[in-house]
């Protein structure tokens, strides 16, 4: 079941926001070297926005380099299928043109609620076709959702970029 988790979206938001304790508690599960990337956005932060829906999305990340709406998706399950939800599909159609038109990347941020996953997050960039400069060159580097043949995206975990290695390209 996927849905809506202010837990782990307030998780998200600490990470991103280089809050010591909420990255402590989110990398006891890591490897040394995933570890190492979370630490680095103590030193490079984000201000981070609670967006609740306003603007159809979950978070806004804000810093001197990158800014992107990010949506985030919880599961116990490896695949999220946007075709079992009519909400799921219009929040995406919404979200994609929304940044379409400002030249926005939007992020899908997954958090797979599975114990055995060292690094529990995965990043997407969701194509919008409207992007320029880092926007661009970020959107490059982070991997597409899958479409099916009828058009439909579906996240698949293993396919994600991991958190870590997203917070260590947004470092550099």
């Amino acid at each position: 079941m996927t849905g809506y988790d202010t837990g782990f979206e307030r998780e998200l938001k600490g990470i991103l926001q280089g809050d010591e304790k909420t990255i402590s508690a989110a990398i006891k599960s890591c490897t040394p070297l995933e570890r190492e990337s979370y630490l680095k956005i103590i030193q490079h932060p984000f201000m981070v926005v609670r967006a609740a829906g306003s603007l159809g999305v979950d978070l806004v990340a804000i810093r001197h380099d990158f800014s992107f709406p990010i949506e985030v998706k919880t599961s116990a399950e490896r695949v999220i299928r946007f075709s079992r939800s009519e909400h799921l599909q219009e929040q995406l159609a919404s979200m994609t043109e929304e940044c379409r038109r400002a030249g926005v990347l939007p992020i899908y941020a997954y958090r797979l609620r599975d114990r055995s996953a060292t690094d529990k997050w995965r990043v997407f960039a969701i194509p919008t076709g409207n992007l320029s400069g880092r926007a661009e060159l970020l959107y490059e580097r982070i991997p597409k959702p899958d479409v099916t043949p009828e058009g439909n995206m579906v996240l698949r975990w293993e396919s994600g970029m991991p958190l870590s290695k997203f917070i260590e390209y947004l470092c550099l």
